[in-house]
């Protein structure tokens, strides 16, 4: 890349830093400041690739087909010092021309000038619209992703959460706003979700929003036939939990934790209800959160129904390192409180360390540091009674 922080950079932006008017669309200079170069017969794409726009020799050669028709280095040199002065680094401009190789025969003033004008018009921040750039590059050389940006933005609320959900899931981008987006959003309106609800599930559920209306509709008949009802609280939660699950996968995740957890229909339905996430565990963690929480902790299949938020806690990062503890605590007649199991597991990590681990320094010196350890997977034998 140090032809193109040297060479083009400083020879396009003299000055130590570019930045943008403020209180006004920029007009990129720079658009029309590379020289005019003739095609040059010698010029090869897949070097410049490496020796100009940073790609290694793999990522070149696979990107230099889609610009062979490339005769000099005139265009791809006033994309290249449109993206640095966006601001992008030397890494992100090789990732983003990696991305899309084709950015390089972008029109810099007609095109990509004209799309970060209006979209900072829209309210896009300079730094915004480079991330825009990295996440889409494909998308950015064409002039309808302001007119997608100005349908998304107002039921994102904020540019930050577009962008997240780009970060996710860059289709919906792409995807028919008459004919798919907009059949979805009205319909998880109609659901009872707010738009607030609806970006979060587009953010959790990336292809939600995308994906066949009809897809979406059976979405939330399998979230009903769990017993959630539209407009509860967890109808959110549910859709997220069964995504793209077929009724027969839902069906069968459903007896596979009345058989594991030894439930009851009523107590299966209980727990789905509570923690619908539990839905997304795979057979394998599902099966040692039963070990664990029924066979050696020693809870009834009851508790954990009406509990089923614990399943949801790391095993080996939360819920049996505060075993543990508990349980030394108890053992050694240190504990003066009597707090339910659940109850241990859903405090925050400084508030447990505040009630179980800081009391006990004189006591126990060594609680902490074996705390800490079986965090890790680790249990150290001072924590460990028959």
């Amino acid at each position: 890349m140090l032809r193109l922080q040297i060479s083009i950079r400083n020879y396009l932006f003299p000055s130590s830093s570019v930045a943008f008017p403020k209180n006004s669309p920029p007009r990129l200079l720079f658009a029309s400041a590379a020289p005019h170069i003739s095609p040059n017969p010698s010029f090869a794409v897949e070097d410049y690739l490496v020796d100009t726009c940073g790609l290694t020799r793999a990522q070149a050669l696979k990107a230099s087909g889609k610009i062979s028709h490339l005769k000099s280095p005139s265009k791809p040199d006033a994309v290249l010092s449109f993206l640095a002065g966006l601001g992008l680094s030397s890494a992100a401009i090789a990732a983003t021309v990696a991305k899309d190789p084709q950015l390089l025969c972008a029109k810099v003033e007609k095109t990509l000038d004209s799309n970060v004008r209006r979209l900072m018009v829209l309210g896009l921040s300079s730094s915004e619209v480079a991330r825009l750039v990295s996440l889409v590059p494909n998308k950015f050389r064409i002039a309808s992703i302001v007119s997608k940006l100005q349908y998304y933005l107002p039921l994102f609320g904020s540019s930050e959460n577009l962008l997240r959900a780009l970060k996710a899931n860059v289709y919906f981008l792409s995807s028919d706003l008459d004919k798919v987006v907009t059949p979805n959003i009205v319909f998880l309106r109609e659901c009872g979700l707010r738009d607030c609800d609806v970006v979060k599930i587009s953010i959790r559920v990336p292809r939600i929003l995308s994906t066949n209306p009809e897809r979406v509709r059976t979405m939330v008949a399998c979230a009903e036939s769990l017993g959630v009802p539209r407009g509860s609280g967890m109808f959110r939660q549910v859709l997220q939990a069964v995504r793209f699950l077929s009724k027969e996968a839902i069906a069968a995740k459903v007896d596979y934790l009345k058989y594991t957890f030894t439930w009851s229909d009523a107590e299966v339905g209980f727990a789905v209800c509570k923690a619908p996430m539990v839905l997304a565990k795979s057979k394998e963690s599902l099966q040692r959160a039963s070990d664990f929480l029924i066979s050696e902790a020693g809870l009834e299949p009851a508790y954990v129904a009406r509990h089923s938020t614990m399943i949801l806690y790391s095993l080996e990062g939360r819920t049996k390192p505060r075993h543990y503890v508990v349980k030394f605590l108890t053992e050694n007649g240190l504990l003066d409180h009597n707090l339910s199991y659940n109850s241990v597991l859903v405090l925050g990590e400084k508030r447990f360390m505040e009630m179980f681990i800081c009391p006990h320094k004189e006591a126990a010196p060594h609680l902490a540091e074996d705390y800490a350890a079986a965090c890790t997977g680790e249990v150290p034998s001072r924590l460990i009674f028959a």
